[in-house]
């Protein structure tokens, strides 16, 4: 009988040993249960096809051209990934909404003899439910901002908090992104279903008593746009200052983007679309020290001419609650850590 689940966290908590997400490839790439396994019913060509004769033939001819391959396929993965269980495995199997690919893989384990089971409404309920908690139900949690110009190793000092136990959420490490012009990383971002799954999940874990420590972001990361809930939450949430000498912030910079300076032509690239905010002369300097190798100078330059600029604008316009301030001399790996001390303590006092 079909699985019915009323909350996320109550699916997350399902019990059985394994979720298998039956779906091609290319559904499951956008987006999955976290811990789900992907074993196709149809590859990413067999469904077109199966839609197509679908729309074009019969609904009989596509089911049954669908039947087949299903078979195959599921006969494949019992040969292959699924060979190693034994009879007492119990796996949770979904597709699209419940249907007939979930429901076919799932019949040919139960004659197996393996106690496999359905989600009802399948990926469907499970998106319903991601998309409750991040953009219809309040965010319950407690959060606090740590909130400071670039450069000033937020990012870094948040996961130092972590080994601390002080609980945090990594907004950019979801994200997949930096939060900045300049802030790509390699293999690029999720798809914006991904990462809410991602998000709801880091959130299902947080104990909603303890206070969770956030980096002050913009409402998007990259492309990745902060769902309602959690953006509302943030927005009204108090603040941590971080400060720290501008050179301590460019000599941070350059360690912490050593994949962004390695690639001099990338990095021209991605400062070409400030030229219309900044001018022409400004990003020529950039150039020149990028020519230069003068990387810290260039670190520098972007802070002082852009990203604090910015930022000192943005603050004059919020409304904001300030809980207090860290002070960091240098941001090396002895200044990090200190600072982190610091925001631990300061943290647990409040």
């Amino acid at each position: 009988m079909p699985q019915t689940f009323q909350s996320l966290r109550d699916l997350m908590a399902h019990g059985f040993d394994t979720v298998i997400d039956v779906r091609s490839p290319a559904e499951y790439a956008e987006d999955h249960i976290p811990g789900a396994i992907n074993l196709p019913a149809l590859s990413n060509d067999q469904r077109a096809e199966v839609g197509t004769m679908y729309k074009q033939v019969s609904a009989f001819d596509a089911r049954k051209i669908g039947a087949a391959m299903v078979a195959r396929n599921v006969a494949d993965h019992v040969d292959g990934p699924l060979a190693h269980h034994d009879g007492a495995w119990q796996p949770l199997v979904y597709c699209w909404r419940g249907g007939q690919r979930s429901g076919s893989f799932s019949s040919i384990l139960q004659q197996i003899g393996w106690r496999a089971d359905t989600i009802k409404g399948g990926y469907q309920t499970y998106r319903r439910l991601v998309h409750d908690a991040l953009y219809l139900d309040p965010v319950p949690h407690r959060l606090i901002l740590l909130d400071g110009y670039t450069g000033t190793a937020k990012t870094a000092l948040l996961h130092l908090l972590a080994e601390r136990d002080v609980q945090i959420l990594d907004l950019e490490g979801l994200a997949a992104h930096r939060g900045s012009l300049l802030g790509g990383v390699a293999g690029g971002q999720p798809a914006q279903k991904g990462f809410e799954s991602k998000l709801a999940q880091a959130l299902s874990a947080l104990d909603p008593d303890r206070p969770t420590i956030v980096e002050a972001e913009s409402s998007k990361i990259g492309q990745i746009v902060l769902p309602k809930q959690i953006w509302a939450r943030m927005t009204a949430a108090p603040r941590i200052n971080v400060k720290a000498p501008l050179a301590a912030r460019a000599a941070y910079l350059t360690q912490a983007y050593a994949d962004i300076i390695a690639d001099p032509n990338a990095l021209r690239a991605r400062l070409q679309p400030l030229r219309n905010l900044r001018g022409h002369a400004v990003v020529d300097d950039w150039e020149a020290m990028l020519d230069a190798g003068d990387f810290e100078g260039l670190a520098t330059s972007l802070m002082d001419r852009h990203y604090d600029a910015a930022y000192a604008r943005s603050r004059r316009v919020d409304d904001r609650e300030w809980l207090g301030e860290v002070t960091a001399d240098s941001l090396d790996a002895t200044g990090r850590a200190r600072a982190a001390d610091d925001l631990a303590a300061l943290i647990r006092r409040l």
